[in-house]
């Protein structure tokens, strides 16, 4: 199977998987558990690529998968904008690779494995 269903419906999926990639984009950390953190990563990865890219057409496909949800508040910067403007120039010399994964333990109501996901 090439990638996790995390027990949702595709819908679901990924609506979870969109607000997770927000947030770590205007976070830059987040605490999550481990399947969720492993399908993430392939998510952002794939928008900082986009990022990278830089164009308009770029710009939109990244803006129609992220929430459009503000970044920063003093500055009206919102997802996109910090992607963009910010994640994406820090990672030009680098060829993927852009989070990292640190187990932290499980979790206490259900025991399920829990990581800190971040970006590099």
């Amino acid at each position: 199977m090439p990638y996790r269903k995390l027990g949702r419906t595709s819908a679901q999926r990924k609506a979870l998987l969109r607000d997770l990639a927000t947030d770590l984009i205007i976070n830059e950390r987040i605490e999550t558990t481990e399947a969720r953190a492993k399908e993430l990563r392939s998510v952002v990865e794939k928008l900082i690529t986009l990022g990278k890219r830089g164009d308009l057409h770029a710009r939109r496909q990244a803006a129609a998968f992220v929430r459009h949800e503000v970044a920063n508040a003093e500055t009206k910067q919102d997802a996109v904008q910090k992607l963009f403007a910010d994640i994406a120039p820090r990672y030009v010399e680098r060829q993927g690779g852009y989070t990292r994964i640190m187990k932290l333990g499980p979790r206490r109501g259900d025991g399920a494995p829990v990581v800190v996901i971040e970006l590099v």
